[in-house]
């Protein structure tokens, strides 16, 4: 459970006023002193992460954040940054201090009303004043729990993990799987796993890692190979395996490579199906088409590692798109959390394949894209339709297929 990434941990962030005691409360669940705990306000300044395994949930992640009631140029920047998390959450716990129902408390709980995001209500500190039954039972009828709390005492915490294993459940996407649906047991998939620059020494990325992973669980045989050793490799095998899956650098020597009858697609293109939404991603690899020279462009990149050589989001993609324009794109980055809350500059979003991401996160970018009219798309997606090998890479997959033959023949 400690190694279990954060992307696949449910995600709970815990909101409200300074001074509300979310630090205490996060403490209080924890059993250890993971934030700091002041009578002053303003203590927790930067979100704080802290990972660990609650049964029967399992890898949960909890983040506290700084309160949003803060004031100033700084307090601003923290706000922002406290108000970031709701992004990725899966559920939010609203901590309220003293029975006080602040303007604050209220927009937060709309918001999060507004995001479907399941929302547990601490009212704390209640040994210095309860709140009205009255209040309490309008709350209640609001959110999915509403737990009474002196969270510097540990009352309450055992309620309030009741109500988080009563609300998870309900909280959590059901994300489609990377490969149930593809590969049945018995079966064999080839994965082709480059060995270049960016492949980090002595150890797979996290989307081949977890990709074999799905394969075991599913009783299925999994073959890793270089791009150079797929013509031989498959050469070599008595049965043509169920599906190859390819880095997406790699997609036109793969595809060359790979006999036309077998299924052919790439980790990105499994995981913006996982991830996030794949028919909208395929529908925004269309608006390539309509890119011109000196369009801007948003390339965002969810793990932020250095990059080096010839780094695809930054190098390779900017470089294919171009090739496919015909003219010059301006193209700018962003990395980590980071994620404009205006999109309605560029013309496309070209996003990674968010394996460092929960589906919670990445829904939220595809939904801000769709609601200011910006088509988004990804890693896999992009370089494959740039490098017209889109139709091939599509066809495990029959609900996008069939949305991309039911465009307009050009």
């Amino acid at each position: 459970m400690i190694t279990t990434p954060k992307s696949l941990r449910l995600q709970v962030g815990i909101f409200g006023t300074r001074n509300a005691g979310k630090s205490s409360l996060i403490n209080a669940i924890s059993r250890q002193r993971v934030s700091i705990v002041s009578p002053h306000s303003g203590t927790t300044t930067d979100p704080v992460e802290k990972s660990m395994e609650m049964l029967p949930l399992g890898p949960v992640v909890f983040i506290d954040t700084a309160g949003v009631d803060d004031e100033g140029d700084l307090g601003e920047s923290r706000v922002r940054a406290s108000r970031a998390v709701i992004d990725r959450c899966d559920v939010a716990i609203l901590v309220v201090a003293q029975g006080r129902w602040t303007p604050f408390d209220e927009e937060l709980c709309g918001e999060f009303a507004a995001r479907s995001i399941p929302t547990i209500v601490v009212f704390n500190k209640s040994d210095l004043a309860k709140p009205e039954a009255d209040l309490v039972d309008r709350i209640k009828a609001r959110v999915a729990a509403v737990v009474i709390a002196v969270a510097s005492e540990g009352r309450g915490v055992s309620e309030l993990r009741e109500a988080l294993v009563a609300v998870a459940p309900e909280s959590l996407v059901a994300a489609p799987p990377l490969l149930a649906d593809l590969v049945m047991p018995g079966d064999l998939a080839v994965l082709v796993v480059p060995i270049d620059m960016e492949a980090p020494k002595g150890r797979l990325i996290l989307p081949q890692v977890q990709t074999i992973r799905e394969l075991l669980d599913l009783d299925a045989y999994c073959m890793v190979v270089k791009e150079r050793e797929l013509r031989a490799a498959l050469a070599r095998t008595t049965h043509p395996p169920a599906l190859v899956i390819t880095d997406s650098q790699a997609f036109l020597r793969v595809g060359a490579d790979t006999p036309d009858d077998i299924p052919l697609t790439s980790f990105s293109i499994l995981f913006a199906r996982a991830k996030g939404d794949l028919l909208t991603f395929v529908e925004g690899a269309a608006a390539i088409d309509q890119l011109r020279a000196g369009d801007r462009v948003l390339i965002s990149e969810a793990c932020s590692h250095h990059p080096v050589g010839d780094d695809i989001g930054r190098v390779k993609i900017p470089r294919w798109l171009t090739q496919y324009v015909g003219g010059k794109l301006e193209i700018e980055h962003v990395q980590g959390q980071v994620f404009p809350t205006d999109v309605t500059p560029y013309r496309l979003v070209v996003h990674c394949g968010a394996c460092t991401l929960n589906r919670r996160a990445v829904l939220t970018r595809v939904a801000r894209c769709r609601e200011q009219g910006v088509p988004i798309t990804n890693y896999g997606m992009c370089i494959a339709y740039s490098l017209g090998i889109f139709a091939r890479a599509l066809r495990p997959f029959p609900a996008a297929r069939a949305l991309l033959d039911s465009w307009p023949k050009r």
